[in-house]
């Protein structure tokens, strides 16, 4: 079984992915899997990005569906998978524009990330299938809280999860 875990760059799925597996849990961290596994398509100097072929990546990672076991994929693009759930981490826009700056984000990339961020782009995408979805802010939250959260929904305990409780259109006029 896999649980995807998505995002816009920059919400936390890293950190999450990495106290996941601190916590012995397996966790597929598609930027390494895509790059091991020789799924990389052409790079988009536009956009600074590499195509990635989200069949073929669906398709690498099949034997992982089928196993009893629970598999955590981490990625912005988890969502597109085969999986049993796909949980969104969120962040606020402010929080997340920061984060990026420091990664080295330029201006306009930061802010099509935090656009995306505000309308929802990732959770719309995930809603649009029939898989359960759930959403995180990971704004003020430690990764080890949001893995405690994880983990209470690979549990079954989802209501606090369901998506509709962030909503950070109050700060539109801002980044648009």
């Amino acid at each position: 079984m896999i649980i995807a875990i998505t995002g816009t760059p920059g919400t936390g799925k890293t950190e999450l992915g990495k106290e996941l597996a601190l916590r012995k849990m397996n966790v597929i961290f598609l930027s390494d899997f895509i790059r091991e596994n020789g799924l990389l398509g052409e790079y988009d100097g536009e956009m600074g990005t590499y195509d990635v072929e989200t069949e073929e990546l669906d398709a690498a990672l099949e034997e992982f569906s089928v196993l009893p076991e629970t598999y955590y994929a981490e990625g912005h693009l988890s969502h597109f998978l085969t999986c049993s759930a796909v949980i969104v981490i969120r962040c606020d826009p402010d929080v997340l524009a920061a984060r990026l700056a420091e990664r080295g984000y330029g201006e306009e990339k930061v802010k099509e990330n935090v656009q995306a961020e505000i309308l929802d782009v990732i959770l719309c995408e995930a809603d649009s299938s029939d898989i359960p979805v759930y959403e995180l802010d990971s704004t003020s939250r430690t990764s080890g809280e949001l893995a405690d959260s994880v983990l209470e929904i690979s549990d079954g305990k989802v209501e606090p999860y369901l998506p509709g409780k962030t909503d950070w259109t109050g700060g539109m006029e801002r980044w648009f």
